[in-house]
């Protein structure tokens, strides 16, 4: 028979979409009822295929918001455009399976789990045969797959690992096509744990370098062992919230890149992943002090009512940001046992609260080019924009206001010895944070500012000024 009219049996799951439909339907449904998670253990005495449907039925995927592993679908539109038969057949849910096939508009048949068996393995090859006949070519890509490549009359190799491709190759089936799978280097994982985020802990270190207490090696360690207690906190609660933000990630132009909204990284893997990371995070914590572990758990609880909830109300989330910011700082204070003043505290909520407002507004305006009118999962719209960004500028003003307050304190004055330089360092904070809303109103900025702050020559230049300059009045007199 020629091949091109050999149907082309393709699974979904792990194939044609990189994540898994199943995970992701569970996913949607805790967040829209996180009692759910009570109840899933009961479901699944019914059978995979019942446990399946009970999901399904509460939760589901998208379609339109799925990743596709796209030189497949190109290969697959080629030969439907030949005059090829394209068969979905899936151990996912029939809802789920109508729903993509819908979306895509390929297939000539779906075949897909019901109300009866879980069609995996050998039951998805009696299906196939029982519906397409003995003569067919599959496509798919793990180990389950293999009792269907043993059926067929062809393989498609679709991110199959080394072992499962030298089963199949080395068997009497002849490969038809191989993709590749996502790669999930070392890379990629840092870039889901955001380690490039770990500088924004450096703000641990702002109450010893503020009290100048550079040399005291204890404290040193003591901030050390906090610092990675922090970021490894602080990167698994980035795993939970890009996990918990799938779908809105996946209609933002930049953020749709991610590693699991791309389907790069497995779900079920970064879920391991943040649960090991949140597990070393409060051991280490606990070694710092017990005052330092109390102040980690309530960043985390904080962190997640942002992501799970607050992050959804307008200028609430911003605000949020800056306390999570400033609470940084307080963290560093209880890990030495510097008191972090008052000053210190006000200075930092009103700059992260301008950083925090130049992460929505450079959303906003790239919403504004692509010609949208509101985000997704967040509360605001580009036409608020024209009270965002006086409201931005007007934190940072704040902020080198409460700097001239303290310029001019006694305590200042009695402490530095030329304490009037910190009114140049005043005009670095003007020029930096100006600096950042001019490349936002230019759309150049970064979706996080600080890391544009990081990669920015001008910035960088004004921070290095600024601290030189408080080093100077602290300890030179002129």
């Amino acid at each position: 028979m020629d091949a091109a009219n050999i149907p082309l049996v393709v699974d979904l799951d792990g194939t044609l979409t990189p994540t898994d439909t199943l995970v992701e339907s569970g996913l949607t449904l805790i967040r829209r009822s996180p009692a759910a998670l009570l109840r899933m253990p009961f479901w699944l005495l019914s059978g995979r295929a019942g446990f399946k449907r009970a999901i399904a039925a509460r939760g589901g995927v998208a379609a339109a918001s799925l990743p596709y592993h796209q030189p497949l679908l190109d290969y697959l539109r080629a030969e439907k455009a030949r005059g090829r038969r394209i068969v979905l057949a899936t151990a996912a849910h029939s809802s789920i399976a109508d729903e993509v096939a819908g979306h895509l508009g390929l297939f000539d048949q779906v075949l897909a789990t019901g109300a009866g068996d879980n069609l995996k393995g050998t039951a998805k090859l009696s299906m196939i045969q029982r519906e397409v006949g003995a003569d067919f070519v599959y496509a798919g890509d793990s180990r389950a797959d293999l009792p269907v490549w043993q059926g067929a009359r062809g393989a498609i190799l679709v991110g199959a690992s080394a072992r499962t491709s030298g089963i199949v190759r080395g068997g009497t089936v002849p490969v038809e096509r191989e993709f590749d799978r996502h790669s999930r280097s070392l890379k990629v994982w840092l870039r889901a744990l955001r380690a490039h985020q770990w500088l924004k802990n450096l703000l641990l270190f702002v109450p010893l370098f503020a009290a100048f207490s550079f040399l005291d090696l204890a404290k040193l360690a003591h901030l050390a062992l906090a610092f990675v207690s922090f970021s490894l906190a602080a990167s698994a609660t980035y795993v939970v919230n890009d996990l918990w933000d799938l779908e809105s990630d996946r209609a933002h132009p930049r953020k749709k890149l991610r590693p699991f909204a791309s389907a790069q990284l497995p779900i079920v893997q970064g879920l391991l992943v943040a649960g090991t990371a949140l597990a070393a995070a409060l051991a280490l914590a606990a070694l710092v002090s017990p005052g330092f572990l109390l102040v980690l758990l309530l960043y985390l609880a904080l962190t997640s009512a942002y992501s799970w909830v607050l992050k959804e109300y307008m200028l609430v989330d911003v605000l949020m940001l800056s306390l999570l910011y400033t609470l940084r700082i307080q963290a560093g204070a209880v890990a030495t046992g510097i008191t972090a003043s008052s000053w210190l505290l006000a200075f930092s909520v009103f700059v992260f609260l301008s950083l925090a407002l130049i992460k929505r507004c450079s959303e906003l305006v790239l919403l504004r080019q692509d010609g949208r009118t509101a985000t997704r999962g967040r509360d605001y719209r580009v036409d608020d924009l024209v009270v965002l960004w006086p409201l931005g500028v007007g934190a940072a003003l704040s902020a080198v206001v409460v700097l001239g307050l303290f310029i001019s304190a006694p305590e200042t004055q009695a402490r530095y010895r030329t304490p009037d330089l910190l009114w140049l360092a005043a005009f670095g904070m003007i020029y930096w944070l100006g600096r950042l809303w001019i490349k936002t109103s230019r759309g150049e900025m970064h979706d996080d500012p600080v890391v544009y702050a990081v990669r920015d020559g001008g910035s960088r230049a004004a921070i290095l000024a600024i601290v030189a300059l408080a080093l100077a009045a602290r300890f030179l007199a002129f």
